[in-house]
């Protein structure tokens, strides 16, 4: 680990200012940035402490939707009251990730920008080739062993899985990232490595996350989040599903459906092929499994993570009938 100077900020304006310096990272609960140290795929010149900054750690439920804090910590959030009610996705998604220890320190607008758990990729002293790290390296997962890659965005570049579980349930249910003066849907704030892989968010120098929103829907509040791992909790997502209907007032025709994958794709994955497939149809067990497999359209394996390829759209259809509670 590399010497660092450290600044406290006092004010949003003056962490954005700070954060706009060459070689200067954002600390919030300091989760993934102290990993990302400690293997040496992060070395900051200086560190820009908002912590302490007042004002965004709130969270807000009412009749149009939530706002989080981009300082809440993922334990609050999973707990509030509101998020439990009207997001039920979202709160479960936060629950099924990372550990108690972690989920009392991380901050939601960290949990946004985490990186990637490729072993490739954290692991600069073997492997040198990473075009996250070192564009135009090459990629040391591709013809390694793939078995947590992903399977859909991938490109000859990089084939490296996005590993969280909050923005699969935000990209669901169409929230956006505050970034001060400007606003993305979240399925925009992250990006797909293309042959710029180590550009992994559409945040831009002097930029910091200040919220997240999220409208309500009747889908967001009739949700859940299914997730498939190795064990039962600590553990990344094999495949993930969250989704939210909205059912015809017969009880069985689909009025809204939205799906998004987890664990199989190199960013947040939308599943728009799903969602029309079965929006204004009856909600039937043989429609959504075959409606589930166009989840997976267009992906591609490398060897070991074949299995998600078929994994994926059982999670998706079980958490659809699940959600329907046909299940």
């Amino acid at each position: 680990m590399r010497d660092f100077s450290y600044l406290r900020a006092t004010s949003p304006d003056a962490a954005r200012e700070a954060a706009a310096l060459p070689g200067a990272m954002l600390l919030a609960g300091g989760t993934t940035l102290i990993d990302l140290a400690k293997c040496g795929v992060a070395e900051p010149e200086a560190l820009v402490d908002i912590s302490h900054l007042k004002g965004l750690d709130t969270i807000e439920v009412g009749e149009h939707g939530a706002s989080l804090g981009a300082l809440a910590k993922m334990s609050q959030v999973a707990g509030h009251d509101g998020i439990k009610s009207q997001f039920p996705a979202v709160s479960e998604a936060l629950w099924q990730a990372a550990s108690a220890q972690i989920r009392n320190m991380a901050s939601i607008g960290g949990n946004l920008m985490q990186r990637t758990r490729c072993p490739y990729f954290r692991d600069p002293a073997n492997f040198s080739a990473c075009n996250k790290r070192e564009p135009g390296s090459g990629c040391s997962a591709i013809g390694g062993v793939t078995r947590g890659h992903a399977v859909l965005g991938t490109g000859g570049a990089c084939i490296a899985m996005y590993p969280g579980d909050l923005a699969v349930a935000l990209v669901a249910f169409d929230a956006a990232v505050h970034l001060g003066e400007r606003q993305l849907p979240v399925d925009d704030f992250f990006l797909l490595p293309g042959s710029t892989p180590d550009k992994e968010h559409a945040i831009r120098p002097g930029e910091m996350i200040t919220a997240i929103s999220i409208p309500a829907s009747a889908a967001a509040r009739r949700s859940t989040y299914l997730k498939v791992r190795d064990r039962q909790s600590y553990e990344f997502a094999a495949a993930s599903a969250a989704v939210g209907i909205e059912l015809e007032a017969d009880g069985r025709t689909i009025r809204d459906l939205r799906v998004a994958l987890g664990g199989v794709a190199t960013k947040p994955w939308r599943a728009w092929a799903v969602e029309e497939a079965l929006r204004g149809k009856v909600l039937e067990e043989d429609a959504v499994r075959r409606a589930s497999l166009l989840a997976v359209e267009g992906a591609v394996d490398h060897g070991a993570n074949h299995y998600k390829i078929e994994l994926a759209p059982r999670v998706v259809a079980r958490a659809i009938l699940k959600t329907g509670a046909i299940a």
